[in-house]
């Protein structure tokens, strides 16, 4: 194999894996991810790949915008192989302009820890969950989403709600009688 075609390779490996743990629907799509480059390097059990400069990743009901993403994920097959074959990924760590869709919350941060086999995702860096189906914003130091519990958990946490509705007295209305002071026996 010539060196240059080891990232395509290892890229249509990675492609065709799905970020199983992250599907919220019961059809999964195949992730596929974009960027300028790609160095990636393998051990008998993983393989470890860095893509930098306008990293796309679009998978089952999410996409991940960023500048560099460095992957870990599961390798299999013989070790005389290049990259091997990957059967799931393990950890994904966007940096730089982190933007995260899915559903319909979106994250932005400086570092997004995405982690499939437990069902989460940790924002670092100025994080920012903008929850449009209630118009809920959070920012704190660390927010960690939780797949498919629509939870968020937040350290330090500001949120912005919808408004609520002024419940204090119509200033047109006359003021309620007050009540007379108690009585001394």
């Amino acid at each position: 194999m010539r060196p240059a075609s080891l990232p395509l390779r290892a890229l249509a490996f990675l492609a065709l894996l799905g970020v199983r743990a992250l599907a919220a629907a019961e059809e999964t799509q195949p992730t596929v991810i974009t960027s300028d480059s790609l160095e990636a390097r393998s051990t008998d059990t993983r393989t470890y790949s860095t893509f930098s400069g306008h990293v796309v990743v679009a998978g089952t009901n999410i996409k991940i915008t960023c500048d560099r993403l460095e992957v870990i994920s599961t390798r299999s097959g013989g070790k005389a192989e290049a990259i091997g074959t990957q059967s799931q990924f393990e950890h994904l760590e966007a940096i730089g302009h982190v933007l995260i869709a899915q559903g319909d919350r979106e994250a932005t941060c400086g570092r997004a820890e995405v982690l499939p086999r437990e069902d989460r995702i940790v924002l670092t860096d100025s994080p920012v969950v903008t929850d449009h189906s209630n118009g809920t914003r959070w920012t704190g130091e660390v927010i960690t989403m939780l797949r498919n519990e629509r939870r968020v958990i937040v350290g330090h946490p500001k949120v912005i709600g919808p408004p609520i509705k002024d419940l204090g007295f119509d200033k047109k209305e006359p003021a309620p009688p007050q009540p007379a002071p108690a009585q001394k026996p």
